[in-house]
């Protein structure tokens, strides 16, 4: 039995999200970006999500706060709120680490550059 994917489409993981988390394919829009990242935060790809972070926004430690973010909580799914071209509001729905429930609202900003999106920033609400 195949599931839908975890960023909340009713397509399998493995031809939703997958193929862009492995790198055969890159997201074509900036909320297909999305929708992979919180993918990859639900599968602990800590790689991709340092991989799409735009180059202004990654730090050394970047890769090792993602993943224990991304592991210390349970991801239960997202929802996304509004999209335009460049900017994403969405709310992720998750349990933390000690199992409470919990919502994160964002304003997600991206870029295009060389035909790749990146995300750029957020604000919390």
């Amino acid at each position: 039995m195949t599931t839908n994917c975890f960023c909340g489409a009713s397509t399998p993981f493995d031809l939703c999200c997958e193929p862009f988390i492995s790198g055969k394919n890159n997201a074509p829009t900036a909320e297909k970006l999305m929708r992979s990242r919180y993918s990859a935060f639900a599968t602990h790809h800590a790689a991709y999500l340092v991989a799409t972070t735009h180059k202004s926004e990654r730090t050394s430690t970047l890769k090792e706060e993602v993943l224990q973010w991304a592991i210390a909580n349970q991801w239960q799914k997202l929802e996304i709120v509004q999209a335009t071209a460049t900017t994403v509001t969405f709310k992720a729905y998750y349990m933390d680490f000690n199992r409470q429930p919990r919502i994160h609202h964002e304003l997600s900003t991206f870029v295009q550059e060389d035909g790749l999106w990146y995300y750029v920033d957020g604000s919390f609400f």
